[in-house]
C-alpha cells in the first residue's frame, strides 16, 4: 500500500488526513501548529518537520493550504516538497488556488518527475469528515488513476475534469454557485421575516421545488437557531472569489452577479464578521434593510 503525505491540517485538512489514515494508509503529516499534527501522530500518523521531509518519504503528497502563495511557497519554497522530490511521486493539491498557480507548481514539479493534480474539493467541513466530498481534479489521467482509491477514501464525487488546472477552473465555478446561494438565502430569509411570513415556513415550502439547492438543506435550521460559527469561513469565501474574479479578468470574462456577490462578502471582513460562516452574509443584509433574523 503506498506511503501517504498530508500538508495543511486545518478545518477541512485534518478530517480528510484522518479519512486517509483509517482507510489504513501509512500517513506523513505537516502543519505550522503542532496541536493537529499531535491529534494525528496519537491516531497512528508520523509528523515531519517540514514539506520536504514530507516528500522524501511518501509516494503521494497532498496540500490543503489558505491561498495560492501558501501552496506555491510548501511546493517549490525553501524546504519544500520539490527539495524532497523523487521520481515517482505524485502531487496533490486539495486548496483552492488559481488555475495559472496550480499549473506553474506541475509544470516545476514535473521537472523533477513528478507527476501533479489539482485536485480542490467541495462540500464543508461536514463532507470532510465524513468523506463525502467532491473532489473536481485536473491533471495527467494516469495519475489519477494512481491517486484514486484514495480519493475514494474522502469523497463520494471524483471527476476527472481534464488537464492541469482545470480542477482549479472547476473549483471557481463552483464558488460562483455557492456564493450566490449564500447570499441569495439571506435575501430570501430576510424578506421573509420583513414582509410578515415565518423564514422557517417558507423555506420549507419553496424547499420541495425549483428553489431546492444545498444552501436551503444545509443552511437555514443553523441561521433560525442563531448558529453562525463555520462551516466554511467568510474569509475564505471572500478568497475565493478574488480568485474567480481574477480569473475571469484574465480571460476577459464579464461576472456582473459575481462581482457583486464577491463585494458583500468583503463587506463582511470589514464589519467584523470574516471568521463567521459564509452564510453569516445575511449578516450585512440584515444591516442594508434594518432588521435582524429571529431566531428559533
Amino acid at each position: 500500500m503506498k506511503k501517504v503525505g498530508y500538508i495543511g491540517l486545518g478545518l477541512m485538512g485534518k478530517p480528510i488526513a484522518k479519512n486517509i489514515l483509517h482507510a489504513g494508509y501509512s500517513l506523513v503529516v505537516h502543519n505550522r501548529s503542532c496541536a493537529s499534527v499531535d491529534e494525528l501522530v496519537g491516531e497512528g500518523a508520523i509528523a515531519a518537520s517540514n514539506p520536504a521531509e514530507v516528500a522524501e518519504q511518501v509516494d503521494l503528497i497532498f496540500t490543503n493550504l489558505p491561498d495560492s502563495p501558501d501552496v506555491e511557497e510548501v511546493a517549490l519554497g525553501p524546504q519544500g516538497i520539490i527539495e524532497g522530490a523523487h521520481k515517482g511521486l505524485i502531487f496533490i493539491d486539495n486548496s483552492t488556488i488559481k488555475p495559472a498557480t496550480a499549473r506553474k507548481i506541475a509544470l516545476e514539479l514535473g521537472k523533477s518527475g513528478v507527476r501533479s493534480l489539482d485536485a480542490p474539493v467541495s462540500g464543508g467541513d461536514i463532507g470532510a469528515q465524513n468523506g463525502t466530498l467532491a473532489i473536481m481534479v485536473g491533471g495527467p489521467e494516469d495519475a489519477v488513476e494512481d491517486v484514486m482509491p484514495i480519493f475514494r477514501a474522502i469523497g463520494k464525487t471524483i471527476t476527472h475534469v481534464g488537464g492541469s488546472g482545470t480542477g482549479q477552473i472547476t473549483k471557481a465555478a463552483n464558488q460562483i454557485m455557492v456564493a450566490a446561494q449564500m447570499v441569495a438565502m439571506g435575501e430570501l430569509l430576510i424578506l421573509s421575516q420583513k414582509a410578515g411570513a415565518d423564514p422557517e415556513k417558507v423555506v420549507s415550502a419553496i424547499r420541495g421545488g425549483a428553489a431546492q439547492c444545498w444552501a436551503l438543506d444545509n443552511k437555514p435550521q443553523k441561521l433560525l437557531k442563531g448558529n453562525r460559527k463555520p462551516g466554511f469561513k467568510a474569509y475564505m469565501q471572500a478568497k475565493d472569489l478574488s480568485i474567480v474574479m481574477d480569473t475571469a479578468r484574465e480571460y476577459g470574462i464579464p461576472l456582473p452577479l459575481t462581482a457583486t456577490t464577491s463585494q458583500l462578502f468583503y463587506s463582511m471582513l470589514e464589519i467584523g464578521m470574516r471568521n463567521l460562516d459564509n452564510s453569516a452574509v445575511i449578516g450585512v443584509i440584515e444591516k442594508l434593510s434594518g432588521v435582524q433574523l429571529a431566531e428559533k
